[in-house]
């Protein structure tokens, strides 16, 4: 097995260095002299010929290094129009031949410098004239200096993806990246931060690009870890092409944090402090010469994260039907930590080196207080009751290091080698002191889960990419991941207060071990034609191997798995119509691997009315995407339309049963009938629908966007047994609406305002629910530093939600409370000095988009009355 990953990687190295440095020329680069003078002139004059010839070199004045690839044109002395012109080579050289006699001038320019025009230039017949070499000054401006007339857009489209501006929202100061999601087109997000994409949570989430094991094990827990004020843009990729892994159903959503291109040192300070939280965030970077360094730590608590919830449930037995009515309150605290050490070096010109090593941790305890449960068993007058405490543990830490080596051979045409290590160590366990005596206060008995997982990764990805004449460009690579998983799980139960914890013997302890490796191969080509039509096909191939095994095979039979294969195609067409309008067309098909949370065969009994085990045997889900857009900016209002349909195969679904389960001390235990939440591969789930949003500037100081995501979601389980067989379908309405005002002398203000309506779900609904907030920052000391005030959900006292279910065999009504007002005041200043450093070479990254993960919020997804109390979740 791993032989076949290696001999993908080695066959597609081999293949990329056959190109050679020397490779095909064009996409952006044109190949001969006369095409690159075609290509850097627009709306030229026809050009007189002779045999005169100007020459020179571009040097950036600050680093004396050469400038590649920048403009240079011949001006005609009288109309100021190019009549030619060229671009500079890799080593800031340029030329002009066979110019007829005359007088020019030459404009000199490149993004991210001043252009700069010549004297005079005169050449008579046969003229060689060399210039010499040629300064060009960076283009550096000082906050005093700039009059800010407009403001950048919040919501950009580009060819493949769309772009959330998060660097723009003034709010988001002290909060984290599940604030900055809420607002992003397409995507929802719960109010327990588990995210959506067009209603379905099958999405992947990276950071920079890259994967990490900490989005594997819990989106919603990974996005409470980055601060919101790091994050640069939001992108979401809805139809990936074959470049990116298979995985995510529903599309790719990449999180870029902010950068420094500079040259010198800063230190960025910010802090925040609420009355349910407080962070303090130190970011440092220092740039010189070829050599770049960052560091970068992270903290933030939180505290007073109330709620309570009620549930009614109804189950059937042979003796007729169960009642339980159900309370508690809960109280919520956390630690994050995020803390990363980046380096980049340019070994020359064209060749660079990356790499950094990030460290995530979480502890989380979730108390709920005074669980009180009610039995109305149809053969007892008086109802059995059950009183209990319960602590949650949930810790986590988390390693990502990689390494990327690029080298560019001229635009367009560049090979990568990158590497990926990646390993989270998960301890998810609870702790439950059973209430008895008179008041029910009295701990007659405890009960302990615990559930240590880790989750590792390696991967090797290599590409190649380059352009094929002036408007066509090719890509290829392989990739092999390497996944380790495992999950350890045993329940253990005490006497009184104080007995010492014994194992339980009704539940045997186990541990699950679950390797994969997956050899991946693509190939992608672009087309760009003269009609502004861009198309962009590829096809993907994934092998999976799968070994699972149980460590004690007398609890369990092994985890048979059979190995498969994926064949992945996409293709994308684009067509500009001008006027900054544009439509599109894209087909792909995704494949979604079930993780570690749906896997896990740990039984979660925090809640023993509400009980939940995963299924190690689930195959993967296969999905067909279609989406039909078009977008234009019209007077400055940026519109977006797009319908979508979406098809998904073999759905892992959460589906509601009963199992019985043991009450009160270990020595006199009452066994009644409960609600089982598992997961099955059944049936089929379909959604069609639109997308909507628009966003512009008013009196340049003014901005304001919104839209609305509207589509219908049909759920279909054909599972033959009726306990299990339902179907239920309906329309989802979501939309947002945000402004924000630039006012003078620093001062900006911003609200926010989103509403996600009632969800389906296979079995039933869940309500709808909505978020607001209102933030106000004052830019002080030439933008080095800011203040500000921001509060959400301050109306909020509290905010119910409701989810029903049904099934032949039981029904549930869950209300759950959550107190999620708040305020904060925020605080930020920038030490240090930068100056400007020459345009960076792209970085590449790795990527794995291959696992359905704990994305939340899905149509199927059941909000639990109690948390989970076991079962890591990291990738498998």
């Amino acid at each position: 097995m791993k032989s076949l990953l290696l001999s993908i990687l080695i066959v597609s190295a081999a293949s990329a260095f056959a190109q050679g440095p020397g490779g095909p020329g064009g996409f952006g680069a044109p190949t001969d002299e006369r095409s690159r003078r075609n290509s850097a002139v627009v709306d030229a004059e026809p050009t007189p010929r002779g045999n005169g010839k100007i020459s020179g070199v571009l040097i950036d004045s600050t680093s004396q290094k050469p400038v590649e690839f920048a403009t240079v044109a011949l001006l005609n002395s009288q109309t100021n129009k190019p009549i030619d012109g060229t671009t500079s080579d890799d080593k800031g050289k340029f030329s002009l031949t066979k110019l007829a006699p005359g007088q020019y001038r030459l404009l000199y320019s490149f993004i991210g410098y001043k252009d700069k025009r010549s004297a005079l230039v005169t050449i008579e017949k046969g003229t060689e004239l060399n210039v010499g070499s040629v300064t060009l000054a960076p283009d550096v401006r000082t906050l005093s200096e700039v009059n800010v007339v407009g403001q950048a857009a919040i919501i950009e489209e580009k060819v493949d993806r769309l772009v959330y501006n998060a660097d723009k929202d003034i709010a988001a100061k002290g909060g984290d990246a599940t604030e900055i999601m809420r607002k992003v087109p397409m995507l929802s997000v719960d109010l327990d931060g588990n995210v959506s994409l067009r209603g379905s949570s099958n999405v992947t989430v990276l950071i920079n690009n890259k994967p990490s094991t900490i989005m594997a094990q819990s989106v919603a827990d990974a996005l409470r870890q980055i601060p919101a004020d790091m994050i640069k843009t939001v992108e979401v990729i809805t139809s990936p092409s074959a470049k990116y892994d298979a995985e995510g159903s529903a599309g790719i959503i990449n999180i870029v944090t902010k950068k420094t291109t500079l040259q010198g040192m800063t230190l960025d300070l910010n802090t925040a402090a609420g009355n349910r939280g407080s962070m303090l965030g130190l970011n440092g970077n220092y740039r010189t010469g070829k050599m770049g360094f960052s560091l970068s730590g992270f903290g933030r608590a939180e505290y007073n994260v109330r709620g309570a919830f009620e549930n009614e449930q109804t189950t059937a037995s042979p003796t007729g039907n169960v009642r339980t009515l159900q309370t508690a309150s809960t109280l919520n605290q956390r630690l994050h930590g995020n803390y990363q050490f980046g380096w980049d070096y340019d070994i020359d010109k064209n060749t660079s080196l990356t790499a950094s090593v990030r460290y995530g941790a979480r502890n989380g305890i979730i108390n709920q207080s005074n669980l009180l449960t009610q039995t109305f068993l149809p053969t007892s007058l008086s109802p059995l009751l059950n009183n209990r405490n319960v602590k949650t543990t949930d810790l986590s830490g988390t390693v990502d290091a990689n390494v990327t080596y690029t080298k560019i051979y001229k635009p367009q045409q560049e090979f990568s080698i990158l590497a990926l290590y990646s390993r989270n160590d998960r301890t998810n366990d609870f702790v439950a002191d059973i209430l008895g005596g008179t008041d029910f206060q009295t701990i007659t008995a405890r009960q302990k889960n615990l559930n240590p997982s880790y989750n590792q990764e390696s991967t090797l990805q290599i590409d190649y990419q380059t352009p094929i004449g002036k408007n066509q460009l090719i890509e290829f690579g392989g990739k092999g991941i390497l996944r380790q998983v495992n999950s350890e799980f045993q329940y253990l139960t005490a006497t009184g207060a104080n007995g010492p914890f014994v194992t339980d013997d009704s539940r045997p302890a186990n541990t699950l071990n679950y390797d994969q490796e997956i050899a991946a191969t693509y190939f992608s080509y672009t087309l760009s034609t003269k009609q502004k039509y861009t198309i962009k096909a590829g096809a993907r191939y994934e092998y999976t191997f799968i070994n699972a095994r149980f460590s004690n095979e007398a609890n369990g039979p092994a985890a048979s798995i059979p190995n498969y294969g994926v064949f992945v195609p996409s293709i994308n067409v684009s067509k500009n119509l001008g006027g900054g309008k544009i439509v599109k067309v894209a087909y792909n098909r995704r494949v979604q691997r079930p993780g570690i949370q749906f896997l896990n065969p740990n039984l979660n009994a925090a809640n023993p009315t509400n009980i939940s085990v995963g299924n190690p045997y689930l195959a993967p889900e296969l999905t067909d995407n279609i989406e039909l857009g078009t977008s234009a900016n019209i007077k400055g209002l940026y519109i977006n339309a797009s319908l979508f349909a979406r098809r998904t195969n073999n759905s892992i679904t959460a589906v509601r049963d009963t199992a019985t389960q043991a009450f009160g001390d270990a020595a006199n235990p009452v066994l009644q009938q409960v609600i089982r939440t598992t997961f099955q591969n059944v049936g089929r789930e379909e959604a069609v629908g639109l997308n909507l949003f628009a966003n512009g500037t008013l009196f340049s100081k003014w901005q304001i966007g919104g839209g609305v995501d509207v589509f219908r979601v049909s759920l279909t389980n054909n599972n033959p047994n009726p306990i299990y067989s339902a179907s239920n379908s309906g329309w989802v309405v979501a939309g947002r609406m945000m402004s924000s005002l630039t006012l003078k002398k620093g001062w900006g203000v911003q609200a926010f305002g989103g509403i996600r309506g009632r969800q389906v779900q296979l079995q039933g609904y869940q309500t709808p629910m909505y978020f607001y907030s209102l933030g106000v920052r004052h830019d002080f000391n030439q933008k080095k530093g800011s203040i500000g005030l921001a509060a959400e959900n301050f109306f909020n006292h509290p905010f119910v939600q409701t989810t029903e279910l049904r099934s032949p065999i039981l029904s549930q009504s869950s209300r759950n409370s959550f107190y999620n007002a708040g305020v904060r005041v925020t605080f930020s200043y920038k030490i240090g000095k930068m100056s400007f450093d020459a345009p960076q070479k792209r970085r590449k990254s790795i990527e794995n988009d291959d696992v359905k993960g704990e994305g939340g919020g899905g149509n199927d997804g059941q909000q639990q009355a109690a948390p989970s109390g076991g079962g890591g979740r990291p990738r498998s």
